[in-house]
């Protein structure tokens, strides 16, 4: 497995790391080249990596308020150091870490694999131990992709949500929706070789609205039936645009996402002595540039710049490799469906442009998505031929027959049912 190839090469896992910490950027131009450089690794595409997100609950009272030390007693070894800083923090068995969102969201993020049939074992594991730990101490997981029972409510207590709090309160409710009720599945695939990254970013996207539309699963907020197929995908679409808004997608993705890195305004700026709010409106071109306030910072350097990269919640975040965000969290038993989808309509290079055809009309149509779900009709037909398509490419995943079976009657009966009732 080559470094080029690799999903999930997080800057700290990268014995560069300490050389890229004292590496100053030079100029803006510097900046750009190292944004395309770490963000669209080239290589194959082999390796397919899952995020999976959930609401924890009380299982006698899924409404009450998730107690934070009852969860770090049922994680044990596996909790997270921003809940408790002591902890070993160690992998779940088959070797998946677990993370904390703001509001108590426990996610797994496993290990890529080269098929899809060793990714469901890892996953299966990982999620069977987990769960297990919850039910033991009274908890379980949720079901959908935001909180259907209580309001949002930050638990974390570090430096970074607690800036990204103050940040995204004056634009509306959306950022604290965002941070502590939503719940996603994020499927990672590479980038591919060099000559198929724009047709890859391209059609990530473009099937992004059919595809937030068919696993649409977020309905219900806080007790309450808010009308919205996608009541998640609504709350980080109202958390702030320049963070969230769909990429350029023609031209070259790598020159693009390095421009927009420059021109995004930093959310947090990590200091050991002070809150991490970021100066306002200080973008990281402007940093390099010691422009304003940024004159009386350091100059940024690498690690400044990765820093900066994970503050994007885009539809499609480059990470070296390609982390497809649209996606609501599923039951823990139905991740393998959406993720296996998404990772055949990519699988090659003819079934790549067959999706950015088919998906050409509602390329844009996210907040339809999201609004309606697949009670739009043309949102319905297109999931329903991107159904058909990714099904007919399962066998080339590596899942045995019986699981291709079983995930193309779950997917085709879930587009079809609802583009009949559509």
């Amino acid at each position: 497995m080559t470094e080029a190839s690799t999903v999930h090469e997080f800057p700290e896992k990268s014995g560069s790391a300490s050389n890229r910490t004292a590496r100053v950027l030079a100029d803006r131009a510097a900046g750009e080249a190292y944004v395309a450089s770490v963000c669209f690794k080239h290589g194959p595409p082999r390796l397919t990596g899952v995020e999976l997100e959930f609401t924890v609950h009380h299982a006698d009272d899924p409404a009450r308020p998730l107690d934070p030390g009852l969860l770090a007693t049922a994680l044990g070894p596996h909790t997270p150091r921003t809940l408790r800083p002591d902890s070993p923090a160690s992998p779940l068995p088959a070797g998946s870490p677990v993370s904390l969102e703001p509001g108590g969201q426990v996610e797994i993020s496993a290990h890529p694999q080269a098929t899809l049939r060793d990714l469901d074992a890892v996953v299966s594991a990982d999620l069977r131990h987990l769960g297990e730990l919850l039910s033991s101490h009274g908890l379980r997981f949720g079901d959908s992709g935001i909180d259907a029972h209580r309001a949002p409510r930050r638990l974390l207590d570090t430096p970074r949500y607690a800036a990204m709090e103050r940040r995204f309160a004056p634009i509306g409710p959306g950022g604290l929706t965002m941070m502590c009720s939503t719940a996603g599945l994020q499927v990672c695939v590479d980038a591919g070789e060099a000559e198929h990254h724009a047709a890859r970013w391209a059609a990530a996207h473009a099937m992004g609205p059919p595809l937030l539309a068919l696993f649409a699963n977020s309905r219900v907020h806080a007790g309450r039936d808010t009308g919205f197929a996608s009541a998640r995908w609504l709350a980080v679409h109202d958390t702030e645009a320049v963070r969230t808004r769909t990429a350029r997608v023609a031209g070259d993705p790598g020159a693009s996402w390095g421009a927009r890195m420059m021109d995004t305004p930093l959310m947090a700026l990590p200091r050991e002595d002070r809150p991490w709010d970021a100066p306002e409106g200080l973008t990281f071109a402007g940093w390099i540039e010691g422009r304003g306030p940024a004159a009386l910072l350091p100059k940024p350097t690498e690690a400044d710049l990765d820093y900066h990269l994970t503050t994007m919640f885009t539809p499609v975040r480059p990470q070296g490799y390609l982390e497809i965000r649209y996606l609501d969290a599923q039951p823990p038993d139905e991740w393998l469906a959406p993720a296996a989808l998404v990772t055949a309509l990519l699988a090659r290079p003819s079934t790549v442009d067959r999706v950015r055809d088919l998906c050409e009309r509602v390329a844009d149509r996210w907040a339809t998505a999201a609004c309606r779900g697949l009670a739009d009709p043309d949102l319905a037909a297109v999931a329903a031929a991107l159904a058909d398509l990714g099904c007919a490419e399962l066998g080339h995943t590596g899942l045995t027959a019986e699981s291709v079976t079983e995930i193309c009657e779950s997917v085709q009966g879930r587009a079809y049912r609802s583009r009949s009732e559509a």
